[in-house]
């Protein structure tokens, strides 16, 4: 008897045994602030395969590490909204402050950062107790993005109202530094070595390269009109940035800082996401209410996704 069968045969229960969330290709979740829901795309197939409420204006989203659970920003209801993954449904609500929006999540998974703009607070979400743990006011004005360094230190603040990027160190639970940018900051994005960190500037039409030990500009890159997501390639080598004027992607090469491809997307492209092998990008178009997807290697759509109103972002784990 072939001593490998056994092995083999329980592996294949074990697989088909998982929901279908778990089981499954990665699922691209999409929060669309017009209908108040998320709704996932099966990334194998490019089909929209459940719609999940999720509060009156989900926004900002992050998903924990092990993929079944999502933290949505519920902007007019001033709470977080916990989304169950394998069952998807609602898991139960946070309350933050007034308004909040981006949201993001540290890489074991600990904290959620939420950005709550009109107190210009950070609201750190303790995952395991299920509560906000403690609260960061930052200088900068209408805070949108919350980011997380690489290496989980150091969360990333655009200040929307502002040109400044404000850092706050996760440890000392408070804000250590400020970084000036270009006007109206957006979408930030780091390389996965964690030693720059890009910021798409809205009002400039540009990203702004941080270099993160020194905390300096060491770049400008100009990129097409009112720039806003961006997204960094898993190989460090491409950096992605939508370009909400002008229902564009531009594609800049790391190396040279300068845009190598322009790929043409959906109306009002705002947030977007990379599968975790890096060959499709994810592109929440609002205006379309729709997602682009993006071949990355050829640089150029391949699908358009319809999914609810004004879709404002995508999250893939």
């Amino acid at each position: 008897m072939n001593p490998r069968r056994p092995f083999a045969r329980w592996l294949t229960w074990c697989v088909l045994a998982l929901p279908p969330a778990v089981a499954a290709a990665p699922f691209a979740y999409v929060p669309n602030e017009g209908s108040g829901t998320v709704s996932v795309i099966d990334t194998a197939t490019d089909q929209v395969v459940a719609e999940i409420p999720a509060g009156a204006k989900p926004r900002g989203m992050a998903i924990s590490s092990d993929g079944r659970t999502a933290y949505v920003s519920d902007q007019p209801n001033n709470r977080l909204v916990l989304l169950d993954l394998v069952q998807r449904r609602s898991a139960g609500a946070i309350a933050l402050g007034e308004s909040p929006e981006g949201v993001g999540i540290s890489p074991d998974g600990r904290w959620v950062a939420a950005a709550v703009e009109e107190s210009n607070d950070i609201a750190f979400v303790d995952t395991q107790a299920a509560k906000v743990a403690f609260v960061v006011t930052v200088r900068g004005k209408n805070p949108e993005h919350a980011v997380f360094s690489p290496d989980g230190r150091r969360v990333f603040v655009s200040a929307e109202e502002g040109a400044a990027v404000d850092i706050i160190d996760v440890a000392q639970r408070k804000q250590v530094a400020q970084v000036g940018v270009g006007a109206r900051p957006r979408g930030i994005g780091f390389s996965p070595d964690g030693k720059r960190a890009y910021v798409a500037a809205e009002n400039a039409d540009e990203v702004s390269v941080i270099d993160t030990e020194s905390l300096r500009v060491v770049a400008r890159i100009a990129a097409g009109k009112r720039s806003n997501g961006i997204a960094v390639h898993p190989d460090g080598k491409r950096v992605f940035v939508s370009n909400g004027g002008d229902a564009t992607v531009s594609v800049i090469d790391t190396v040279s800082n300068r845009v190598t491809a322009t790929i043409p997307v959906g109306q009002r492209p705002w947030n977007m996401a990379l599968t975790p092998d890096g060959a499709k990008l994810y592109v929440a178009c609002g205006r379309s209410g729709s997602v682009s997807v993006i071949d990355v290697d050829k640089a150029a759509p391949v699908a358009d996704i319809a999914v609810g109103k004004l879709p404002w972002g995508i999250a893939i784990r």
